[in-house]
Formats: structure tokens, sequence, C-alpha cells
């Protein structure tokens, strides 16, 4: 039977039609792009973790990056690690927001409300594949926002190698000193823990003295995102981040 287009039946079915056409283009367009969306942030985590280790970032970053680093999956309570595929897909942020693979910290030092039960780390190898540099994420909250960044470690699991930040909404030309490379390095060969194995590293308002290898200077006007940074840092290396990671490490030798 012919169906006549101006009737309401061929105007219904004008109109279903046009609708799963359309409707299989924006699908087909969403997964274009998601993948999309998901190559830029596998780059930019392995721009940033290659930036943290103290290695050159270079058009051929992604092939340095195969070569140089692993990353892992750290299960923080127990302080194993694991593989798993695609694992810098890994939504850390989803995971601690999710009940199921998170859970609230008793000393919220950081001010994050929950952290995941795994966390994504990074083995950094040398030229001569020998295992060299840890680099951490950690996050916590600044003045006004969370700040994002990760900490590189060297082996003797004390000596901070590199720190940087990559995401932040502090005042725009007051607290842009996090991202600031002459104050990052500041950082760099400072030590976590004192001589008892106290977290000592501090962000120092008004400057720290010559020779302190604990303390890095504060910057005047953002003293509450300094002080944000160093609790963030302290919750981190705490008893409710690497602490039992570390001290695996510190019993086979560097090896997890």
């Amino acid at each position: 039977m012919a169906i006549k287009k101006d009737s309401v039946l061929g105007t219904m079915l004008f109109i279903i039609c046009l609708s799963l056409v359309c409707s299989f283009m924006i699908t087909g367009t969403a997964e274009v792009l998601k993948e999309r969306k998901l190559v830029k942030q596998r780059d930019e985590v392995q721009r940033f973790v290659l930036r943290s280790a103290g290695i050159e970032v270079t058009d051929d970053f992604r092939e340095t990056f195969a070569q140089r680093i692993k990353p892992k999956l750290l299960e923080l309570d127990t302080g194993k690690l694991s593989d798993r595929d695609a694992i810098l897909d890994f939504d850390e942020r989803m995971a601690a927001i999710n009940p199921d693979t998170s859970m609230q910290p008793e000393k919220d030092l950081a001010k994050i409300g929950r952290r995941a039960n795994q966390v994504r780390i990074y083995q950094v190898f040398d030229e001569n594949n020998q295992l060299s540099t840890l680099v951490l994420p950690v996050y916590g909250k600044g003045l006004w926002s969370i700040i994002y960044g990760y900490v590189a470690v060297e082996m003797d699991l004390n000596t901070i190698k590199n720190i940087t930040f990559y995401e932040h909404g502090e005042t725009p030309g007051i607290a842009d000193f996090v991202t600031d490379s002459s104050w990052l390095s500041l950082w760099q060969g400072k030590q976590l823990f004192d001589d008892k194995g106290k977290l000592a590293i501090k962000v120092v308002k008004g400057g720290a003295d010559a020779g302190d290898i604990h303390g890095v200077d504060g910057v005047s006007g953002a003293t509450r995102t300094g002080v944000g940074i160093q609790r963030a840092v302290h919750f981190w290396f705490g008893e409710e981040g690497y602490q039992t990671f570390f001290s695996q490490l510190a019993t086979t030798g560097g090896q997890s």
C-alpha cells in the first residue's frame, strides 16, 4: 500500500526515520569524541608524569613514556601493586566519589572528603633500566579549590626529586605560583621525613631558613594555598596515603 507523503501516516514515518538517523549519527559522533577525549587525557597524563620525573617532554613523548615509565595501580590499604588493561584510562576521581571504591579518611588533612582505595602511580626507570624514581599523585584543598599534582620521590623514599601541579582554581595572579617553575624547583632535594621518620616537609611563611632540608619558601599573599599544599603532601605521605606502600618498599629494598 502506497503511503502519501503529505498524509499523517507519511509525516509520522518521515519523523521516525529522521529521528533514527539522527540518533545513530549522534551516537557515532559521541563515540568518536569520547575516544578523542581519552587520547587527549592519556597524552596529558604522560606529559605531566614525564615532566614530574625530570624527563624532557619531546614530540615523541609517547615512546619515551612507554620506554621509561611503568604505570601501576596501588592498593593504598595493603601497599600492593597491580596491573590492569588500559590503566591510563582508570578514572581516579570517579573512584574517589564512588562509596564502593573509596573511603572517608579519619584524618582528612587534605580536606578531600573521600579517598579512592586505589590510585595510579608511576615507576620511572633510568637509561640502564633501573628503577630510579616514583611519581605519586597528590591532591588537596587550597584556598578555593582542589589542587592536583604529582610528587616524584627518589628511591631512598625521602628525597623529593620534583613536584608538579597541573590543575587548580586558586586566585589568578596570586596563587599562580603553584605552577611556577622557580617556586616548584625549591622542592627539589627537600626531605619528606626527619631522622625519626616523622613527616617534616613544610611550606614556611616568610621563607625557609638557609640549609633547611625540610622547608620550602611560602609566597606572600597566598599563605592558605601554601598551607593547603603542605597538608595535602602530609596526608598523601601519611598513614592513609603512601605510608604502608613505603614501609613495604623499605623492607624489600625498593621492590614491590
